[in-house]
This record gives C-alpha cells, sequence and structure tokens, in this order.
C-alpha cells in the first residue's frame, strides 16, 4: 500500500508541474487522468500492480 500511495503522490505532483509549465494541457492530462482510474477496473490492474513492485524491489536492491 505504501508503494502505490508514493507512486500515485509522485505522479501526481508530476501531472501538477507539467500542467502549470505548460508541457501538458489539462485536456490530455484529464484523459490520462480518466485512462488510469478506468485502468485500475479492468483485469490488467493486477498485473501493472505486479510490475511496478517488481521494478519497486529491483530498484530497493540496488546498492551504492
Amino acid at each position: 500500500m505504501a508503494i502505490s500511495l508514493s507512486v500515485v503522490l509522485m505522479l501526481g505532483i508530476i501531472l501538477v508541474v507539467l500542467i502549470r509549465g505548460g508541457s501538458i494541457k489539462a485536456g490530455p492530462a484529464t484523459v490520462a487522468i480518466l485512462f488510469g482510474f478506468f485502468l485500475a477496473s479492468t483485469d490488467m490492474a493486477p498485473s501493472v500492480n505486479r510490475f511496478l513492485n517488481s521494478i519497486a524491489d529491483t530498484i530497493n536492491q540496488i546498492s551504492f
């Protein structure tokens, strides 16, 4: 849960920065938000979640 909340917060901040910077307009941003919302309710959502968790685990295993 903590990873998904962190990802949502990070993507939300990026989206706000892109909208305020003029890189993305409000219309395409709304479409992106709605796409993510509806994607979360499909059968593909667990696969996306597993993929993101595996990326987070891989990044977590990197030692500097």
